[in-house]
């Protein structure tokens, strides 16, 4: 399970998560991505379920990345408790991810293997994603 080694506070606020993502919506690394559509919160254990559910399919060929981690603790009261007395101590972590995010890439597979592998990934996820492809940029000079 994905988790920071530390941090600088133990419970942080809620936030929003209002608007595009304007960092990390390209693919980078690999040549198929899984781009986000909407905004959510992601845990640790469905990433991990994503990325198992790509590295089985793909059968140890390939290269797979996670471009998201969960770095926001989400804390619970216990169940039946007062109101009052505090906030709830830290269950578990999220990444916040917002709509134009890439969360995973994979290259090193045919274009039908890393389709189908992302496609499971994206059944394991909380949000409405795609498949895309990277983007070449050929210069004519």
């Amino acid at each position: 399970m994905l988790m920071p080694k530390r941090v600088k506070r133990r419970r942080v606020f809620r936030g929003r998560m209002k608007g595009a993502a304007h960092r990390g919506n390209t693919v980078t690394y690999g040549d198929y991505g899984l781009v986000a559509l909407d905004p959510a919160w992601v845990t640790s254990n469905q990433i991990e379920a994503a990325r198992v559910a790509m590295t089985r399919y793909i059968k140890r060929g390939g290269q797979v990345w996670t471009k998201i981690f969960p770095d926001k603790p989400v804390t619970e009261k216990p169940a039946e408790t007062r109101m009052g007395s505090g906030k709830g101590s830290p269950e578990y972590w999220v990444a916040v991810v917002k709509p134009g995010r890439v969360m995973f890439e994979i290259a090193g597979v045919d274009e039908a293997t890393a389709r189908e592998a992302l496609r499971l990934a994206m059944h394991k996820l909380p949000l409405k994603c795609k498949i895309v492809k990277k983007e070449t940029e050929e210069k004519g000079e």
